[in-house]
């Protein structure tokens, strides 16, 4: 299966509580949703879209028990969200949750990236990362994420669980896809490619780049 982490962020790469004030709060979060004011109809189609393409989804603990309440309140056979979340098969990274207790899902404990590297071996479309912030960056600096679908929001939060902060593994990336919605929001799909640095030099009197 293709590995693809699907997620919103802020300008400044913030991803945390983003649909709600209540969402996550760890760590002394209170600056939840703040993507609400910018949901439209394009916010809509682009994230349906996401889904269309899954086949499982791959969740750690907390954004798990954090969206297991919500949606399965969701029984609206119309909303194709609802319908992902609760129908397709749900893998969950946790060492601490003993018995999941949403339906169609399969715990994952011991190492997560070996864990994740065999789910990624068996046929099939994609196994989504949705939220997730402490999984989606192990998986990222073990080189497992084969696309990154990224959905970018005019505000600056300020702090925050960021998906590439401090440490992350560097990596360059190939857009393949872009759009922008109505709200000021913008949508990247991006590809994993090698890091790589250059530099800025003068030939024949002229200003060049050097890789």
């Amino acid at each position: 299966m293709k590995l693809t982490v699907n997620t919103f962020l802020s300008l400044d790469g913030v991803m945390q509580g983003p649909g709600g004030r209540d969402e996550d709060t760890s760590g002394g979060f209170d600056r939840g949703g703040w993507l609400v004011p910018h949901i439209d109809e394009d916010f809509g189609r682009i994230v349906n879209g996401w889904f269309a393409n899954a086949e499982a989804i791959l969740l750690g603990r907390t954004t798990y028990q954090m969206m297991q309440p919500y949606w399965e309140q969701v029984t609206d056979p119309e909303d194709p969200v609802a319908a992902a979340m609760n129908n397709l098969p749900k893998y969950l990274v946790s060492s601490t949750v003993a018995e999941p207790t949403w339906q169609n899902t399969t715990l994952l404990s011991g190492d997560p990236v070996q864990a994740v590297a065999e789910l990624k071996s068996r046929p099939g479309a994609e196994l989504q990362v949705h939220g997730s912030h402490r999984l989606a960056r192990a998986l990222h600096d073990a080189g497992l994420v084969d696309e990154y679908r990224l959905l970018i929001f005019p505000v600056v939060v300020g702090k925050g669980k960021r998906l590439f902060d401090d440490g992350a593994v560097p990596s360059a990336f190939e857009l393949v896809d872009s759009a922008t919605t109505g709200a000021g929001a913008v949508s990247l799909t991006l590809l994993p490619r090698p890091f790589s640095t250059g530099d800025f030099g003068v030939e024949d009197g002229r200003e060049t780049t050097i890789g």
